[in-house]
């Protein structure tokens, strides 16, 4: 009988509970009715949900907004410096209008209104904004109050951020302080009023990057993106300038401001619940604020990245040559304005306005002509791009920040710097030699080329027919040239000991010299590897897709009979490990040399992950799979591990585990879960190893037994983070770019992949200036210090399924 009355409260007490939970998951809060730990309201659409939260691993409480199909992505947050220490916390709307969250008699955080609202009446909005209106107004958007005007790290569609001078209404982004902390942090996203408005991030009150001014269509250093269904739109009022987008109301879509200083805007894949990163700003080391100092102009696309605008040389050219560009360029000849000066056309970003004057209803022609009167003129450009064009943008002055435009913005985006005449003259004979041909000298040079390229063509074509006998069905379809075995034996004098230069997990590697003398490196896959045909297919079409100058160059392969093999351009310097753990060669990588080398396998990673046309995870990055050219420059090499994941997949499973011990991440070590943070993991392990000298696996000190990665981190802790450096750098070596590169190294090895950076943020720090204030690192991610217990190590498809391994294979 007691069982039975037992049962009955229990299951009296379970109607309640979800009655009660069924009544709050609604969109509105009225008078009098409060929110409990645990309870929730949810906007219309199910699209979002406020209540209470702890971050991360924090335990403190938060009253704050999230997407209820991914609740770790918060949005809002009511009481962001003022946790809760626990699930006491209750919000409540008062009869006169009062929103107040509090502990007990302690007040945490209200709306500071009072007296508003004859009939209150709360509601989460399907955008995500929480409002508070009076029912008896009568209009649905006479919002007394609302969330949207107190932004935190996260810009939803229809928030609008406002610059509005001499007043303490600015609308702003700020980053949290941490993943675990949503108080203020370091970096702030605001509009800047410059006449034109501009978007920039501030690390405190340091300025970080910028997107360059309105142009009336966009913004000139942000990524351009025509088909994506939303559209920035300026509206300018006296001193007061905001922005908002026009958006699809179907397109769930955020701009964040992380921890670490980086913007990024991540577009909702509804299918699968999960996020697709689109852009983040800053791209790359270019993005970073004046990079290259006054009057200097930096490009990408270059080795140098840093270049002196026309008519300007460096202003210290030993501090050039150590890659310290801080102090930017002078220029050769001063303008003679009394004889008249030029203005040169350039295609790139505008430098940043910090004196200048505007007139957005001159002509170009004016613009022009008043520059030239006035001396102190530096450059003019025409600032809105419109209807062919119009205003006058003067600077005077250095001209500070600018970068090279690639195709990304109109052609109209042009800059005039005044230039005096000597100047341009010489520049324009110079290109005139250039540009000097002898036509039959052209004529014929074109003929061969012709004539070569038809016979590389049927030879390509006769070869590829005379070893389609001896191909196997799986390698019918391989988009590359095809070497027969009798060429290849030739070459390197029947594969002999001798011509062999080095053996890895898929085989021996040969040195060869082809007929024309060109030298060819040949990977024959070992019939005794536990590699095999998958491996060999997965290298041929991924890497045959690829082009960037700091990946490998595969040249064909051959498939004649049983033979696998994989032909690539001859890396005169072998790899990477060859010299930085060899007491001899090491010497040979100086720091600059070395830090080089850091920045061109970042940036072949990055072409990996983000900027080619496939998404591609390595697998196996370490030193040995870093081949150097005769320039000692990087290339990424061995593919056969690597794993194409769609634009949407943040994470991967295998049964096989295949790689380095030393270099493995520990999410797939131990999980079998591979993302792009698994390499990024690697690559904190390969900067560590480039800046010490030493081998993670095996490290040994004689006063303790850490890992490198652990005596890496306990160095830095203790300040001391030079002692890590090879001591044969100690002559050529630029202390803040060691410790930013240990400090970067650090935050790539972290224990948690969400904690590690993506590699654009990676590049952007590895190439910041002095001052760049970055995130302290977390404990590492120890070999065999176990596994993450956190199921969001890396952020999940939530309909892939768990697999367990089966077999782990390391190199």
């Amino acid at each position: 009988m007691a069982q039975s009355l037992l049962t009955i409260i229990l299951a009296a007490l379970l109607y309640y509970i979800t009655f009660l939970k069924f009544t709050l998951a609604s969109d509105t809060l009225s008078a009098n009715q409060t929110i409990r730990d645990g309870q929730t309201l949810v906007s219309e659409g199910q699209i979002f949900e406020l209540g209470f939260f702890s971050p991360g691993r924090s335990k403190d409480r938060f009253l704050g907004i999230w997407y209820k199909p991914t609740p770790e992505i918060v949005v809002w947050v009511a009481n962001r410096n003022q946790p809760i220490t626990d699930s006491q916390g209750i919000l409540t709307l008062s009869r006169n209008g009062t929103f107040v969250l509090s502990r007990g008699e302690s007040i945490i955080w209200s709306s500071n209104l009072s007296n508003v609202a004859s009939s209150p009446v709360v509601r989460l909005l399907q955008t995500g904004n929480l409002v508070l209106m009076d029912k008896t107004n009568g209009t649905s958007d006479n919002y007394i109050w609302q969330s949207f005007d107190y932004p935190c790290d996260t810009r939803l569609p229809g928030m609008q951020m406002v610059d509005n001078l001499g007043t303490s209404q600015d609308k702003y982004l700020t980053s949290w302080s941490s993943s675990d902390d949503p108080s203020l942090g370091d970096f702030t996203f605001r509009m800047e009023n410059h006449g034109l408005g501009e978007l920039v991030i501030y690390n405190r009150k340091v300025k970080v990057c910028r997107t360059g001014p309105w142009n009336g269509q966009s913004f000139t250093n942000l990524p351009f993106f025509p088909n994506l269904p939303y559209k920035p739109i300026l509206v300018f009022t006296k001193d007061r300038v905001s922005i908002y987008d026009t958006f699809n109301s179907s397109f769930i879509t955020r701009l964040t401001i992380d921890r670490s200083g980086f913007l990024q805007r991540y577009n909702m894949n509804e299918r699968k619940n999960g996020w697709n990163l689109v852009f983040t700003v800053p791209r790359d080391p270019c993005d970073n604020y004046g990079r290259c100092g006054p009057n200097g102009i930096c490009r990408i696309n270059k080795i140098e990245t840093c270049e002196c605008l026309r008519g300007f040389t460096p202003r210290s050219q030993q501090d050039w040559d150590s890659r310290d560009f801080s102090g930017g360029c002078t220029r050769i000849r001063p303008p003679n304005c009394q004889n008249g000066d030029g203005f040169p056309k350039m295609v790139a970003s505008f430098p940043d306005m910090l004196q200048f004057q505007l007139n957005t209803s001159m002509s170009s022609q004016e613009c022009q002509a008043q520059c030239s009167r006035n001396c102190s003129c530096t450059a003019y450009a025409t600032p809105l791009v419109s209807d062919g064009g119009s205003g006058c943008l003067m600077w005077f002055g250095d001209l500070i920040d600018m970068r090279e435009l690639l195709g990304e913005h109109d052609s109209k985006q042009n800059i005039y710097i005044r230039l005096p005449v000597s100047e341009i003259e010489s520049n324009n004979d110079l290109d005139k030699k250039k540009k000097k041909r002898p036509t039959k000298l052209i004529f014929i040079l074109t003929a061969v080329g012709v004539l070569i390229s038809g016979l590389i063509y049927g030879a390509i074509l006769l070869m590829r027919r005379r070893t389609r006998q001896g191909e196997v069905q799986n390698t019918e379809d391989l988009e590359l040239p095809l070497f027969d075995l009798a060429t290849l034996s030739a070459a390197t004098v029947n594969f002999s000991s001798e011509n062999m230069i080095g053996e890895g997990g898929f085989g021996p590697v040969y040195l060869g010299n082809l007929s024309d003398g060109q030298g060819i490196a040949i990977k024959r896959l070992s019939k005794t590897s536990r590699q095999g045909l998958e491996e060999f297919k997965n290298e041929v079409s991924l890497i045959a897709k690829l082009q960037h100058r700091n990946l490998v160059r595969l040249l064909g392969c051959c498939t004649e009979g049983e033979e696998r093999m994989l032909i690539y351009e001859y890396m005169q310097n072998k790899s990477l490990d060859n010299f930085i753990f060899d007491q001899d060669r090491r010497t040979i990588l100086s720091w600059p040399k070395r830090f080089d080398i850091i920045m061109g396998i970042a940036r072949g990673l990055l072409y990996l992950h983000h900027d080619s046309r496939l998404k591609i995870i390595h697998r196996d990055l370490k030193t040995s799979n870093i081949l150097l050219d005769e320039n000692l420059n990087p290339k990424i090499s061995d593919f056969g591990l690597a794993r194409i994941v769609g634009g949407g997949q943040g994470i991967a499973r295998t049964k096989r585990v295949i790689g380095t011990y030393g270099y493995m991440a520990p999410e797939y070590a131990f999980d079998g879960k591979f993302c792009v943070k698994s390499d990024v993991f690697s690559m904190g392990v390969v900067l560590l190893e480039i800046v010490s000298g030493k081998k993670n696996r095996g490290f040994r000190h004689m006063n303790h037994s850490h890992s490198l990665l652990e005596h890496a981190w306990l160095l830095w802790k203790e300040d001391k983070a030079l002692e890590l450096m090879d001591e044969c750098l100690k002559d050529s070596f630029v202390e803040r770019q060691v410790k930013r590169c240990i400090h970067v190294g650090l935050l790539c090895v972290q224990k948690y992949a969400e904690d590690r950076p993506v590699m654009s943020s990676v590049l952007f720090m590895l190439g910041s200036e002095e001052g760049a204030i970055l995130p302290d690192p977390k404990e590492p991610g120890f070999f065999m210090g176990g596994s993450s217990s956190n199921e969001e190590t890396c952020k999940a498809d939530p309909n892939t399924n768990t697999v367990t391994i089966t077999e782990l294979e390391a190199r």
